[in-house]
């Protein structure tokens, strides 16, 4: 009896993961609202500041979070397709500084091309994922769709106290990173069966990782901004907390973690095609980077780390916190600070 070739996931999906998103531009441009609208009156975060969630007031004292999010394969294997999918997905409350409460699925699947049984193993490996965050994944909605696709959407709470903002950055503020860069590159390097077992295990585990320590950090009053790096890229995600204020951020690129080994791909010219579209959003105002640091910096991610805002006070705490929390090894340092501005809205330095 002949040996079948394995089923490779990405290979049937034209992006990845959140490389998959709309251009930032492009996006700006559908969301913009020609019609004048009175705001509804209980809602606390829409997407005027392109925060990572939706908060809603329910009038008792606690707020109520609302997110979706889904992609195409980013991996081959469909446990650790739905594991990545969640963690993405639930990742958008812990940003807000909220808990997540419960989550349903979205699930897209070309049922002639693809057996029914791997989209029940993404279904599993979203469980797991929710299981961790100590949340049901109680329900969903399914098409049979050209390309496989899949997410969730999210039911998280908070409090005006918790509540964190991806535009509250205030001057002197530090900024953190949690997880390394460059999972985009590793992705499109094992989508071209071009990376290394080492590698894509390692880009695997960072991108199933829930970044619950946002609910730490919500606790933390000087904790002013926070978001998560997903596939607008460091400097995208960077450019949306500073917004139209009067503030600038100084990035300190050798200090920024990376991912192992990523100059043996960018050296053979492999990125996601996302990268130069999220420069092309970000240029104007940046100053002038070099191959690596556009490389890295605009590398669209997918269920990367959180970017937080600290008070410069609060450097050793917060050090602390990411040291008993198993992220010593990569947020040991800021990777940067928010200054007055200046001619350009980030310099890398």
């Amino acid at each position: 009896m002949l040996e079948t070739e394995p089923i490779r996931l990405t290979q049937f999906s034209k992006a990845a993961g959140c490389g998959c998103k709309i251009a930032p531009d492009v996006l700006k441009s559908i969301l913009h609202e020609d019609d004048e609208f009175t705001p509804h009156p209980h809602l606390v975060v829409g997407n005027n500041t392109s925060d990572d969630a939706a908060v809603y007031d329910s009038g008792n004292g606690e707020l109520i979070i609302s997110t979706v999010d889904f992609f195409m394969p980013v991996v081959d294997d469909a446990y650790n397709f739905g594991r990545i999918s969640a963690s993405n997905a639930i990742s958008d409350v812990y940003a807000m500084g909220g808990s997540p409460l419960m989550a349903v699925a979205i699930l897209g699947w070309p049922i002639e091309k693809l057996p029914a049984s791997l989209a029940k193993e993404v279904l599993n490996g979203a469980r797991f994922i929710c299981r961790m965050a100590g949340i049901p994944l109680a329900g969903g909605h399914s098409v049979d769709s050209q390309e496989p696709i899949f997410g969730l959407c999210v039911t998280g709470k908070t409090t005006y106290q918790r509540l964190k903002r991806n535009n509250t950055i205030q001057e002197g503020d530090l900024l953190f990173l949690t997880k390394p860069l460059g999972l985009g590159i590793v992705n499109t390097a094992a989508k071209r069966s071009l990376a290394s077992l080492e590698d894509m295990q390692t880009a695997t585990s960072y991108m199933c990782a829930l970044n619950k320590i946002g609910e730490t950090f919500s606790m933390i009053e000087g904790v002013h901004a926070m978001t998560d790096v997903t596939g607008f890229g460091l400097l995208g995600h960077l450019k949306e907390m500073i917004g139209n204020s009067e503030l600038a951020a100084e990035v300190f690129f050798d200090d920024i973690p990376l991912l192992p080994n990523l100059n043996v791909y960018l050296d053979q010219f492999i990125y996601p095609d996302m990268t130069t579209r999220n420069f092309s959003a970000v240029s104007a105002d940046t100053t002038s980077l070099s191959a690596k640091q556009l490389f890295t910096l605009c590398d669209p991610q997918t269920s990367g780390g959180l970017l937080i805002a600290v008070h410069p006070d609060l450097k050793n705490e917060i050090k602390h916190i990411v040291s008993e929390a198993g992220y010593g090894a990569i947020c040991d340092k800021p990777i940067g600070r928010i200054t007055a501005r200046g001619e350009k809205k980030m310099v890398v330095i």
